[in-house]
């Protein structure tokens, strides 16, 4: 199959739905190993930070969901410019799926980087660059989810949706770099592509392996959302129908 022909069947919900049946089970059970995996090894084997003690364990959980939330949301900028040039009913149905799992996300982050802030910097919260554009990113999740909701009719709904996820990745960079552009608490980025990682391998691997078991999560996720949004929207096409007949015999 040509990279053409594979973006033509994209825009047939009734194909993705018919090839992504072992997708989420795949996806599932991979996250469920690798969180295993990474958390214990995070939380009970890697060895205390030299400066934050224990405290610093809350990053096996933060750093992934600060992660997932920006990827989350770049993925719906993706798949609603797809939207707005094509047309692509998936990209519709990919956009409003992943909305919750992106504001989790996102909360959960928001959440324990205030668990970290406090024995760290003495305060639950503080306005700094980094955590004041993550709370922008919730405000964006927010209102997608709200948008979709205010709207009655569905088309109407998802390209509205679409416009707000392509205008709200410009966050996204500042999100990244806010840490370089401002003066600011928070530590720099954990990973990059052009460095080494400046902690030791026995802290930063479970890491990895913990990014890695929250990517398999969102991919579980989004595969299940999306199959079951495929059934709502197509339930009075032929297809369905002849599912459900086949499912209830």
């Amino acid at each position: 199959m040509t990279l053409k022909e594979f973006w033509h069947r994209l825009g047939s919900p009734r194909w993705f739905y018919q090839i992504s049946g072992h997708f989420g089970w795949a996806f599932g059970a991979l996250a469920l190993g690798l969180l295993v995996i990474g958390t214990f090894w995070g939380l009970a084997v890697a060895p205390p930070d030299y400066q934050q003690g224990n405290s610093f364990r809350i990053i096996y959980v933060h750093v992934p969901s600060a992660i997932l939330a920006q990827s989350a949301y770049m993925l719906m900028g993706a798949a609603g410019l797809v939207l707005l040039v094509w047309r692509m009913k998936l990209a519709d149905m990919v956009l409003a799926t992943t909305v919750p799992f992106g504001m989790s996300m996102t909360a959960l982050a928001l959440f324990t980087g205030a668990v970290w802030g406090k024995p760290t910097w003495g305060a639950w919260w503080v306005w700094d660059a980094r955590t004041t554009s993550m709370l922008v990113l919730l405000f964006l999740y927010i209102g997608l989810y709200a948008l979709r909701q205010a709207v009655p009719r569905q088309e109407t709904a998802g390209r509205a949706c679409a416009v707000l996820a392509v205008v709200g990745v410009v966050n996204i960079p500042i999100i990244k770099y806010s840490v370089d552009w401002w003066l600011t608490l928070h530590q720099g980025a954990t990973f990059k592509l052009t460095e080494s990682p400046s902690m030791p391998p026995e802290m930063w691997l479970p890491l990895l392996v913990n990014v890695l078991g929250f990517y398999c999560f969102f991919g579980a996720n989004l595969v299940g959302r999306l199959r079951l949004e495929i059934l709502r929207r197509e339930h009075g096409t032929a297809w369905v129908q002849e599912l459900m007949a086949g499912g209830r015999t």
